[in-house]
């Protein structure tokens, strides 16, 4: 006699479905995250433009505040909608927050704050803390 017995081939259906169960999630998860780097990475234009401005106007806490302004002291001017990025935007101080598109992203936004720091040689720098909805949501 050949073939698979019931038992056999049920056994296998169920081994199958158990491994459905733990990969599609996951597939969505990275899915969700690889579509959210484009958000994280439209931010890098931004934060450079920030970093120019502030260290071009002195580097101190005034510098700082006077880099909010897209457009200008060689920050780009804020984006709207493009791929998987609802927008990219500068606020007061330098704060950049980029917004996912919510169908594939699942809307999260990514913060960066700068903070002005001192390294000790005379010299302020920027350090660049991480926020938004995006770290409760495991995007970035």
């Amino acid at each position: 006699m050949k073939g698979f017995t019931l038992i056999e081939l049920l056994i296998v259906v169920t081994i199958l479905g158990i491994l459905a169960l733990v990969a599609v999630p996951t597939y969505q998860s990275y899915t969700k995250r690889s579509y959210f780097s484009e958000v994280i990475q439209a931010t890098g234009p931004f934060k450079i433009g920030v970093e120019t401005c502030f260290q071009g106007k002195g580097g101190t806490a005034a510098a700082l505040t006077a880099c909010g302004t897209p457009g200008s002291f060689g920050i780009p001017a804020n984006s709207g909608a493009s791929g998987n990025i609802t927008s990219v935007t500068v606020g007061a101080s330098g704060v950049i927050t980029g917004t996912g598109l919510a169908a594939t992203t699942g809307g999260g936004t990514y913060i960066l704050t700068p903070t002005l720091t001192s390294n000790g040689g005379g010299n302020n720098i920027l350090i660049w803390t991480t926020s938004g909805t995006c770290q409760s949501q495991g995007t970035c």
